[in-house]
This record gives structure tokens, sequence and C-alpha cells, in this order.
């Protein structure tokens, strides 16, 4: 069994900054690479950001020059930095972890961009 652990959702001004952290645990047989995916109201869900094992990355155009997604292989986590808030980022972010054999979730967190 898999588990994804989110923390450092929350409310933020626009022009704010926030750091998500997901820690995986369980037994994993091999990790091909973890990313973020939100879902806004009325919206699909779609990619934000994901780091390869080997540290490859790519974004979404609209968050490209403002978040940096980052990862810990040993401890099984990853990082979104998330700076100049828009409140058109608003939405309930969810960590992914993508194995050999099988996608992991999360729960979602919520972040909230508003004045």
């Amino acid at each position: 069994q898999v588990q994804l652990v989110e923390s450092g959702g929350g409310l933020v001004q626009p022009g704010g900054s926030l750091r998500l952290s997901c820690a995986a645990s369980g037994s994993i047989f091999s990790i091909n690479g973890m990313g973020w995916y939100r879902q806004a109201l009325g919206k699909q869900r779609e990619l934000v950001a994901r780091i390869t094992r080997s540290g490859s990355t790519n974004y979404a155009d609209s968050v490209k020059g403002r978040f940096t997604i980052s990862g810990d292989n040993a401890k099984k986590t990853v990082y979104l930095q998330m700076s100049s808030l828009k409140p058109e980022d608003t939405a309930v972010y969810y960590c992914n972890l993508g194995s050999i054999r099988y996608d992991y979730w999360g729960q979602g967190t919520q972040v909230t961009v508003s004045s």
C-alpha cells in the first residue's frame, strides 16, 4: 500500500507564495516520476509540473517562470514552490506518483488565491 501525504496548501493573497510538499510512503517498486496536477472549479484536471527520477522537469505554460518543482528521491518527496500567485491558480492540487506498475494520487489540497 502506498500513501501520499500533502501539506502546504491554504489561502494566500495575489502575488504571494506557497510551498507544497508531498511525501510518499509504503512499498513502491520503482518511481518513474512525481508531479502536481490541479483542477479548478468547472475546469478539467491539468498537469502543473512534473519531475522524473533523473531530475528532468516540465511545466504547464501557465505556470512557467512562477512555479518550481523539485524532488528528493531518497525521501520519495516532491515539492512545488509557487510564487507570484494569481487568482486563476485557485484549485485543488493533487500530488501524483508514477511507478513502473501504477499511478498513485494524493487526496488533494485546496489552494485559494484571493484578497
